[in-house]
């Protein structure tokens, strides 16, 4: 089962990679499986039929999914080319605690086979621009985002995985931050998803930016197994052609060298094993 489980269109506001390109290029890489997991943050996007001004960066707008459209293509594109792949439609929410509300009524708007949650910013401060962690000492803003993951995740239970969990480390400017400090707030994380049935994703993505370890980290996957998670995805967190797919053959191998012997995929928001 070859399948990625992060993958960006143009209907991603980072993205210039048009959705039906994305499975041609899928389809000819022999790919069994994919889920389309587009970016939605509230917070600091708007939806695409919001009155009222649009934040840009640069030239462009910072928009969240065009709905309607996003979802009518998927379904077409099911319909096109379900004989040679399978299509999955989920998103990737960027979630905060005051914008849980949003979420809420998004998900009760459309169907889903897969959800993301991850955390791109806290505040309203994003962590690419460093305005999150600008004026913050090293351990306040790991502890601070860590803090906010379990917080959304007490209170928004919606969702299939955490996606790269630990990823205010791509952002650290001030290097590695030792594990041993963080370690328990990232136990209640994993135990509160194990508790509810959800799972987190291996995001692929740790080999193109020349990171020193996974994300999450192998620490991380080491301590989710051994609190006895099982519900892992695999996602490249593609936004261009190059990046789809890759790395997933090497980070299966890794999770069996840890001792994991499934990895997921989903229907419905119910996920389906597959032997790694």
């Amino acid at each position: 089962m070859f399948a990625d489980y992060h993958v960006h269109s143009a209907y991603s506001d980072d993205s210039d990679y048009p959705l039906e390109q994305v499975i041609r290029d899928a389809v000819a890489m022999g790919m069994d499986e994919i889920c389309l997991t587009d970016h939605v943050d509230y917070g600091i996007k708007v939806d695409w039929d919001e009155d009222g001004e649009i934040p840009y960066y640069g030239s462009r707008p910072r928009m969240n999914v065009d709905y309607p459209r996003y979802m009518a293509q998927l379904h077409e594109l099911q319909q096109r080319y379900g004989d040679r792949i399978r299509i999955k439609i989920g998103l990737e929410f960027g979630m905060q605690t005051h914008t849980i509300p949003r979420y809420r009524a998004l998900m009760a708007r459309y169907p889903l086979d897969f959800v993301i949650l991850s955390i791109h910013q806290v505040g309203d401060q994003e962590f690419w621009t460093q305005d999150f962690q600008r004026g913050r000492t090293q351990q306040e803003y790991h502890e601070r985002y860590y803090e906010e993951l379990l917080a959304v995740m007490q209170e928004y239970k919606d969702y299939s995985v955490l996606g790269h969990l630990d990823s205010i480390t791509r952002y650290d400017k001030q290097g590695v931050y030792p594990f041993r400090r963080v370690r328990p707030i990232v136990e209640q994380i994993l135990r509160c998803v194990i508790e509810d049935g959800k799972g987190i994703e291996v995001n692929t993505s740790s080999h193109r930016y020349g990171l020193s370890d996974t994300t999450p980290s192998v620490e991380i996957l080491k301590l989710y197994r051994e609190l006895g998670g099982t519900i892992l995805t695999i996602g490249s967190d593609s936004h261009a052609p190059a990046y789809l797919g890759t790395h997933i053959t090497e980070t299966r191998a890794l999770l069996r060298e840890l001792g994991f012997r499934q990895f997921c995929t989903f229907d419905c928001m119910q996920p389906v094993f597959h032997s790694l």
